[in-house]
């Protein structure tokens, strides 16, 4: 059996103690925002709250919670996330199997690759990307959040090299018994690549949570606004054209900084609840997908 020498468990040791350094660094602003939340306006607006809720007290989240406004932009963004992670996977799964045959096999094959990666190297810029949406009639519709970003590239690219990793004695063993490309697609390749898929269903469920500057823009009413983007105009600018009277005499009696640590903890709930179902998938979805050998 072979024994770790000195040099080796001091570097182990080394390595802990600066992965649990990384990772308080890492909880800490999240924490530190749900103690805000969970404290007094007192309290929190005298900075006396760290890593624990001071005078604890749920007034912010009932607040946030009672809001139209937020309700229904929270509304807006899981059904950003639903449609346009089922888009985004559908298109990338079949893009990808035809890309990751070889050239003899699919014959276009390096033309459509090179026009895909030619997209990932040059854009038109803001102002042809609003231009086109706008004369689709896209503007104020979920389509104009989805349709833009539906193919990724990159995931694609991950994804093929997945396909391109499979045995194709498997595919080879389909085709004998009479299955066409399609019934392959999804009944040999997919259930394989469930590690990948399962990844790159996280990247598109976070960029579609997290993304608000397309629903600043393309979104032509507030009420129409996903939660990233309502959050961008309340707790960062502070538009107080969102803000009814209402709210503004119940502010009154409760902090500011409570009431954005609550809106900030309550946006990325989901995907901190979503996450560890799929963080299994992630070593080795990303690393498969993106080496081949």
């Amino acid at each position: 059996m072979k024994t770790t020498s000195v040099s080796g468990k001091v570097f182990n040791v080394f390595n802990a103690l600066f992965l649990i350094l990384l990772a308080f660094l890492c909880l800490f602003p999240l924490v530190n925002v749900l103690a805000v939340s969970l404290s007094s306006s007192t309290a929190a607006s005298s900075g006396e709250v760290s890593l624990w809720p001071v005078d604890f007290t749920w007034q912010s989240y009932h607040f946030v919670l009672q809001k139209p406004e937020f309700v229904k932009a929270l509304g807006v963004s899981v059904e950003r996330v639903l449609l346009g992670t089922a888009l985004n996977m559908l298109l990338t799964i079949t893009l990808a199997y035809p890309l990751s045959k070889e050239s003899f096999a699919f014959r276009g094959r390096l033309f459509y690759v090179w026009f895909f990666v030619l997209t990932m190297l040059v854009g038109g810029g803001i102002v042809p990307w609003y231009l086109v949406i706008q004369k689709l009639h896209l503007l104020g519709t979920m389509g104009a959040l989805i349709l833009p970003g539906a193919v990724n590239v990159f995931n694609a690219v991950l994804l093929l090299n997945f396909y391109r990793g499979l045995p194709k004695e498997l595919e080879e063993a389909a085709f004998v018994d009479g299955a066409g490309h399609w019934k392959i697609l999804w009944k040999v390749y997919v259930p394989l690549s469930m590690p990948a898929i399962a990844t790159l269903i996280l990247f598109s469920m976070v960029g579609h949570w997290n993304s608000w500057f397309d629903g600043l823009i393309l979104m032509n009413s507030p009420d129409k606004y996903p939660l990233q983007s309502y959050l961008q105009t309340v707790v960062i600018n502070r538009d107080l054209s969102l803000v009814s009277m209402a709210d503004a005499e119940a502010l009154a009696d409760i902090s500011d900084r409570t009431l954005k640590g609550a809106q900030i903890f309550l946006a990325a709930l989901p995907i901190i609840c979503v996450y560890p179902f799929l963080q299994r998938f992630f070593i080795k979805g990303v690393i498969v997908g993106s080496v081949k050998e």
